[in-house]
């Protein structure tokens, strides 16, 4: 057994009961390329004044990326550094933290999980510290108590050694509405948004370079993947736009893209679910023709299709049938 299914998984609400949720079957695949893969991957691209940005693969979890296939950002600040995310295991996190220290000798203060998914926080414990905050909405604690065992023995299974001392660690700062994070002449807002891709997603937005920082709220390239509501993530989305932003960095895709145009496929997908999904149940349709048929406009447009449509599908099925 690795060590990292042996440890606690430990944050705010001290000791986390752990569950599986049938969504993480995907994720269990997910954790995944190699040591020196990872290794040359943790590059950090320059974005905005002070911003810098790691961009996982579209891959599954695996050795080679030590689970870091989602992005990661660092905001450096005039007194401290807030890491929003952290990749899917403690060795990604360890190779980030010394990627940042080329960077900057300024001490991280918060590290900000987006959301509960393994590639954006099981690299925790490569910052955790008494000295810095890790900063999850309010519903992330409880979330990540309910997937911690199957996060952790998905790592070591499909990441294998490489994923040895990983801990599932939660957040010591909760966000039940909206906060100010001051990193020294340096403010950023973290919001908490209702259900979306997840029940406990985060954004964050840095007034000064007008860079919105939205987890995996956005994709780009690679296929959103529904863990939460489809509506509501459409209804979140509609709230994003307001963000006076120029600049996203999203969960999944390029360093960064305009905003809010990096909106438009996501959301030209997730309406044509909608849409296909209530013709469906309309006829009284079953989830497996749905699944057939539904948004297949979109296939050749997304990276990973085959593999997280059909998940998409059956959960928006489930969630619009008793509309």
């Amino acid at each position: 057994m690795s060590q990292g299914i042996a440890r606690a998984v430990t944050g705010s609400a001290g000791l986390l009961a752990p569950a599986a949720l049938f969504w993480l079957a995907a994720i269990g695949a997910a954790l995944g390329p190699s040591p020196a893969g990872a290794a040359e991957a943790v590059q950090l691209k320059p974005v905005a004044q002070g911003i810098y940005v790691y961009t996982g693969p579209h891959a599954d979890a695996s050795g080679s990326n030590l689970g870091a296939v989602g992005n990661v950002a660092i905001v450096v600040g005039g007194e401290s550094v807030a890491l929003i995310d952290s990749g899917g295991s403690l060795a990604f996190g360890l190779q980030l933290r010394a990627a940042l220290e080329e960077i900057t000798d300024l001490p991280v203060s918060h590290v900000i999980n987006t959301h509960v998914h393994p590639d954006h926080l099981l690299g925790n414990a490569a910052f955790a510290s008494p000295t810095v905050e890790i900063v999850g909405h309010r519903r992330l604690g409880p979330a990540l108590a309910a997937r911690a065992t199957f996060y952790l023995e998905a790592g070591a299974r499909n990441i294998g050694p490489e994923f040895a001392g990983t801990e599932a660690i939660g957040p010591t700062l909760e966000v039940a509405d909206s906060i100010h994070i001051n990193l020294g002449g340096r403010v950023l807002k973290v919001t908490a948004h209702a259900t979306a891709h997840t029940d406990n997603d985060l954004t964050v937005y840095d007034r000064r370079t007008r860079t919105l920082f939205a987890g995996d709220l956005v994709f780009i390239e690679r296929l959103p993947v529904v863990d939460g509501s489809l509506k509501g993530w459409l209804a979140v989305m509609d709230e994003l736009r307001a963000v006076p932003a120029v600049r996203v960095v999203p969960g999944h895709g390029p360093a960064s893209a305009r905003w809010p145009a990096a909106l438009h496929a996501q959301e030209r997908y997730l309406q044509a679910v909608l849409r296909d999904v209530r013709i469906e149940i309309a006829a009284g349709g079953t989830i497996e023709n749905a699944i057939g048929w539904v948004a297949s406009e979109e296939r050749t447009k997304w990276a990973r299709f085959a593999e997280d449509h059909p998940r998409n599908v059956t959960a928006s099925f489930t969630e619009l049938e008793w509309e």
